[in-house]
């Protein structure tokens, strides 16, 4: 179950998420021939990733920002990037190119601050975008808590398209996020999820100021948590695939004696 898209149309073209993708892309494309070597895959990672015991030493705080450009595997690229496409326009939107951009730069940082802080002496390469996403998420749950979210539910041979308000998804996603940094061992690797909870909590917390200058409260009353403008509706077509009434295969025939 994943979100593939919001009710929640743009009001200008988002040059920095398109710049964002592109650049995580074209960044995991400039390594994947390492894919295949552990050790020189190793060795990159060494280099550009978030290692805490690094930092903890006084070097290495260029990695805050190199490491959110670098993904362990394509569906570690293509869940962050499709996250970032879902929620990162409408915050765009409302901040300004270089406002989003600098807001985005700033979750990620203070998520991986949050890692290092929970993984003392790890010497496990940190990589991804999640966290400064995550704080992208966390300012959508502030400014569009009821804008309706469409997540594809994918239950074995079940696929369905539900449409859910944004708040449930991103409380949702927030409180996994927070009972798993509970239950892990940060400085033994896996998912960073102190990285992800703590990107939320910065996002959250970085937009409270423009949700301030929206009016607070009062920004919720007029707008009762859904976007400011018309919420997009789309249709789904139809299935061309005729029904068959039950009990009879396709191209089956009744026999006369019953």
């Amino acid at each position: 179950m994943f979100p593939i898209r919001d009710h929640n149309p743009s009001g200008r073209t988002p040059y920095v998420v398109y710049a964002l993708i592109a650049a995580n892309v074209l960044i995991f494309l400039s390594y994947v021939n390492l894919m295949g070597n552990e050790r020189a895959l190793q060795s990159f990672f060494f280099d550009w990733a978030l290692i805490p015991a690094r930092l903890e030493t006084g070097s290495g705080y260029g990695t805050l920002l190199s490491s959110m450009f670098l993904h362990g595997g394509f569906m570690h690229l293509a869940g962050n990037m499709l996250f970032l496409w879902v929620f990162g326009d409408n915050l765009e939107d409302q901040m300004g190119h270089g406002g989003f951009a600098l807001f985005y730069l700033a979750c990620g940082i203070g998520a991986g601050l949050v890692h290092v802080l929970f993984s003392p002496g790890s010497i496990v390469p940190t990589v991804g975008a999640s966290g400064a996403i995550a704080g992208v998420m966390g300012g959508y749950l502030l400014l569009y808590p009821k804008a309706r979210v469409d997540l594809l539910l994918i239950l074995i041979v079940i696929i369905r398209i539900i449409p859910v308000p944004a708040w449930i998804v991103l409380a949702v996603w927030f409180a996994m996020q927070f009972v798993g940094s509970i239950g892990s061992d940060a400085a033994a690797g896996g998912i960073a999820y102190w990285a992800h909870t703590g990107g939320f909590v910065v996002g959250f917390l970085l937009t409270v100021p423009i949700w301030l200058r929206l009016g607070g409260p009062g920004f919720w009353t007029r707008t009762a948590g859904h976007p400011a403008h018309p919420q997009a509706e789309y249709r789904f077509s139809q299935s061309r695939i005729p029904k068959v009434p039950r009990g009879r295969r396709p191209g089956s025939r009744k026999s006369p004696w019953g």
